[in-house]
């Protein structure tokens, strides 16, 4: 069997840990299983490499970027085929151009084009176990390139997406996904299963157990992924394709994210074309825009107010700077002191009134909500980011998701 491992950060994030892999490895391996790791940076060394640029420049080129993040993996890989060897394993450390993984040329978010398997295969026919940098790849310009942050996760789907393996396991610092965070929630429950559409939305909606991109490969490929402790042995939560899964439950999972802000222009021109010229705009600059809120005509003109993350906000405000004129716009505003919080489940789709209930539920906190976004399973509000914490109780109480069966 074929299985592709991922290990993060956390949990390689100095030489005790990385034996602790060692040894989880080569428990598999003595299992029979063919194996292929793949291993983010050791602990907090992509946010160190970071402040090291950031101290010798406010500006540096991308492609620069990619060449030094792209080393705190490599450092992981050697140092882990180095611990599985010492336990008479042979173990074989793979940067993403050595494994064969080729992106586009987009600097510090490339997404993954092919992954040449030729090497791999090689070295799996070879009996070594091969560890593999998460996060980098190469362009066809032969340049490093990275995937963003959790672009870990991606290779390792990616990989059993190519290799077709048999099991694509994520350890991570947490022992599965959980109905919220439980350092908010302490009666939050792990989920047994979660399907793929649930957990895509969870993880685009704040939950950082998995990465969305990776999430939407595994959906794509049909690839059960297994969210596993690297500090346990407890069973996890799998992520699959709902298929036949009993949608017993109104909402799955509450999920809340800080990395938001928001922006509105006043008195906008009601004619078409308007937004189209805003949010090319916005697209051009790669500014990731999420929640959307047009208001109703009044007088030829309304307000558009929208949401993105909050490293992007200077960038789209020069947007709108430039832009807020030619849309007719008489002012625009910003704030960074929001947050979302969001509900998520299957079983939204066929019963109506659990947008009313989560209304409801912030209603009787006294909390406001300033803008809402919907979708088929996943209803979604902005709120003030000081209420966050209130809000995500009053909805993991409002659901009752301590008390649902199935979880452990």
């Amino acid at each position: 069997m074929l299985v592709i491992q991922k290990y993060g950060g956390s949990s390689v994030a100095d030489a005790e840990r990385i034996r602790r892999v060692a040894r989880r490895v080569a428990s598999a391996r003595a299992g029979g299983d063919d194996l292929i790791i793949v291993v983010s940076a050791m602990g907090d060394t992509t946010d160190h490499l970071i402040q090291l640029v950031k101290a010798l420049t406010g500006t540096p080129p991308n492609r620069e970027m990619d060449v030094i993040l792209s080393t705190g993996e490599q450092v992981s890989i050697a140092l882990l085929s180095m611990a599985i060897n010492d336990l008479g394993h042979p173990a074989i450390s793979l940067t993403g151009a050595q494994a064969g993984i080729m992106t586009d040329g987009a600097h510090t978010k490339a997404k993954i084009l092919t992954i040449n398997t030729t090497r791999l295969r090689q070295e799996l026919n070879r009996g070594n176990i091969v560890v593999v940098a998460g996060f980098q790849g190469v362009s066809k310009k032969n340049n490093i390139t990275t995937l963003g942050r959790g672009g870990s996760d991606t290779t390792a789907v990616a990989l059993a997406a190519a290799l077709k393996a048999d099991r694509c396991e994520i350890y991570t610092d947490v022992d599965g996904v959980y109905t919220t965070d439980p350092r908010i929630v302490s009666e939050a429950r792990k989920l047994d299963m979660v399907s793929y559409e649930e957990m895509l939305e969870l993880a685009n909606l704040g939950a950082a157990v998995l990465h969305p991109r990776a999430v939407e490969l595994a959906m794509k490929y049909k690839i059960p992924l297994h969210v596993l402790s690297s500090f346990n042995h407890n069973p996890g939560t799998v992520v699959k394709e709902a298929g036949n899964m009993e949608k017993l439950l109104l909402v799955t999972g509450v999920a809340c994210d800080l990395n938001v802000a928001k922006i509105g222009l006043f008195d906008v021109f009601d004619r078409p074309g308007i937004a189209y010229n805003l949010f090319k705009a916005l697209a051009d600059e790669k500014i990731n825009v999420d929640m959307i809120v047009q208001s109703a005509m009044r007088d030829e003109r309304n307000d558009i107010s929208f949401t993105c993350p909050k490293g992007d906000l200077k960038r789209a405000l020069a947007v709108v700077e430039k832009l807020h004129k030619v849309v007719g716009a008489q002012g625009f505003t910003s704030d960074e002191g929001v947050a979302k919080v969001s509900i998520v489940g299957a079983g939204m789709v066929s019963n109506p009134g659990v947008a009313a209930e989560m209304f409801e539920a912030l209603f009787n906190e006294g909390i406001n909500l300033e803008m809402i976004s919907t979708s088929e399973i996943k209803v979604s509000c902005i709120i003030k980011a000081d209420l966050t914490e209130k809000a995500v109780k009053a909805l993991h109480k409002k659901f009752k998701l301590a008390e649902i069966a199935g979880c452990s």
